[in-house]
């Protein structure tokens, strides 16, 4: 039995891959911008010193520098935590090679990646006043999640109409094919990988 799926379907799978690629990206630089945060946090601490920044956010930023500093001086091992931040980070973007390759078959892990990003608000309203978090910072950390979600709205919106293109192209296939009186029509299969791609 053979189908086709609409002209556009190839288009919206470029347009999936391009949004995943932003938001891979993403991931990725959080995850390896989170190894070296004495440095970085010295570098910043630098140019913030040399910027006209407000003197609030010089102010934390060089006692965040302070603090990694003297604990990574006395307590080296603590570090140990933010560096499985990072792989966190890195592993939760090779996730995300799934809708890359069959957004249709791997929809749950946009869906996974949508409620990870709202979950970022909550986490910063709750653990940032326990942690002495000051609440403008808060509100950078909740960004996270806001222009986190960004890119994958799009993605959920091309994807649901792919897996509504192929369920109408299996359906149409289905009502075209023939079989011998007393059979019944065998049910209609996705293409092997599942990937909606190898059928245009």
């Amino acid at each position: 039995m053979s189908y086709r799926l609409p002209v556009d379907s190839d288009q919206r799978l470029h347009r999936i891959r391009l949004w995943l690629a932003l938001f891979v990206t993403g991931l990725v630089l959080s995850g390896v911008t989170a190894f070296p945060l004495e440095t970085e946090t010295g570098w910043l601490s630098t140019w913030l010193h040399h910027l006209p920044a407000p003197s609030g956010l010089t102010g934390w930023i060089d006692r965040c520098h302070e603090a990694l500093k003297q604990t990574n001086a006395a307590y080296p091992f603590l570090a140990y935590g933010t560096d499985w931040l990072a792989f966190g980070h890195l592993t939760i973007a090779v996730a995300f090679y799934g809708p890359w390759r069959d957004p249709v078959r791997n929809k749950w892990v946009i869906q996974f990646g949508m409620i990870a990003c709202a979950g970022v608000i909550p986490l910063a309203l709750i653990c940032g006043p326990i942690r002495g978090i000051p609440f403008w910072w808060s509100v950078v950390d909740m960004s996270f999640g806001v222009f986190g979600v960004l890119p994958l709205i799009p993605v959920w919106r091309h994807t649901t109409a792919l897996e509504r293109a192929l369920e109408g192209a299996l359906e149409r296939a289905l009502e075209r094919s023939t079989t011998p009186a007393g059979v019944p029509a065998a049910a209609a299969q996705p293409p092997p990988d599942g990937c909606p791609r190898a059928v245009i």
